[in-house]
């Protein structure tokens, strides 16, 4: 007989998940493993809330395991270490953010590339190597392998910075991956949500004339005098659009909705490509024939790697790079979600975990 959450591990925990489709979160008891030889456990202080777990706890893609304790961008302070760890000790700052396990045999994860292991483990809702449900961060510590585990540095705000193990390995990575991080090169920047305001950040830091692309007017001056956006096109002003065609690198598209592909596949000069980085619900049409003629790509990219994910964080840090937040208590966490979904933020919630869970 399967037992229960609250008693199939020996170190209690508590959280918050849903339990169903609804997507309703509530207070949940539960237990986290004993700290292995190579594991970290660490007190979770703060927990970013990214869309896809707004995805994961209505079940949206068809993978959840009921119930779910989202969350994959957590930091922390670490509170035991297993005694052949040697990245971290008792005391440090660290983070979790999108995995928790891989092969680490395979070719992709020889290549510090776990995140495109076959057999990676995703920080909550899958299976563990011991067959237990994981479990994320909207709770009040975590148990990690110290292969996964982020060091976080100590000039990095750990409340604000807390995203960037999601958001921002989400679009460093392809930044860095396709060669988008030279000076001078023209990058645009589709959608200016969670992921999208971060892809601005880096892009800009990296040198790059970075051109936002938006439906919506009401963004420019958020774009253009706050996070330091050298242009702004409205995607649906045909004027503009044909007026900055053939004037981009390389294009990041952070939307997550459904949109069309051409408009942008225009904006590119020959032999660039546009890198998708959300995940519509359906399929996107597209259209061959621009491809052709500039011989230009649609790529995609997905999180980043152990190794990269460091160097992220660490370039984060060095060039004060931190995404816009909206602090709030782990009880206000269903309304965030309401807010989220009509994208009612600016431009990530970060729940203070630890300044507001309650053990039950």
């Amino acid at each position: 007989m399967a037992k229960s959450p609250e008693t199939e591990h020996p170190v209690k925990a508590v959280g918050w998940a849903s339990r169903d489709t609804s997507g309703v979160m509530s207070p949940f008891n539960f237990s986290r493993r004993a700290t292995g030889e190579c594991d970290v456990q660490f007190k979770v202080l703060y927990c970013g809330i990214c869309h896809s777990d707004l995805h994961m706890i209505k079940n949206e893609w068809g993978i959840t395991h009921y119930p779910v304790v989202p969350g994959h961008e957590i930091v922390g302070i670490v509170t035991e270490v297993g005694n052949k760890v040697e990245k971290v000790k008792v005391g440090d700052k660290v983070g979790v953010g999108c995995l928790v396990g891989s092969c680490r045999q395979c070719d992709q994860c020889s290549d510090d590339l776990e995140n495109y292991c076959s057999k990676q483990i995703l920080t909550y809702s899958m299976p563990y190597l011991d067959n237990t449900i994981t479990y994320g961060g909207y709770s009040n510590l975590m148990v990690a392998d110290e292969h996964f585990i982020v060091r976080w540095p100590d000039n990095l705000p750990m409340d604000k910075g807390a995203p960037l193990l999601c958001a921002g390995i989400t679009t460093y990575s392809p930044l860095r991956y396709f060669g988008l991080d030279k000076p001078g090169l023209s990058v645009g920047v589709v959608g200016l949500g969670g992921l999208g305001h971060v892809a601005v950040k880096f892009a800009k830091a990296f040198g790059t004339r970075v051109t936002v692309i938006s439906t919506s007017l009401g963004k420019k001056k958020e774009a253009l005098e706050n996070l330091g956006a050298d242009d702004f096109l409205v995607s649906r002003d045909d004027e503009q659009m044909a007026a900055a065609a053939g004037t981009l690198d390389g294009i990041i598209d952070t939307v997550s909705a459904p949109h069309p592909l051409l408009p942008l596949m225009s904006l590119l000069k020959p032999h660039a490509r546009v890198i998708m980085v959300g995940n519509p619900e359906k399929p996107l049409e597209l259209p061959v024939f621009p491809l052709l003629i500039g011989r230009k790509s649609i790529s995609g990219s997905g999180i980043g790697g152990m190794k990269e994910t460091q160097e992220m964080v660490d370039f984060a840090a060095n060039h004060n790079i931190l995404p816009d937040v909206e602090m709030i208590p782990i009880d206000y966490v269903n309304t965030a979600m309401e807010r989220l979904l009509k994208s009612d933020v600016k431009y990530r919630f970060v729940i203070d975990v630890a300044g507001s869970l309650k053990a039950n």
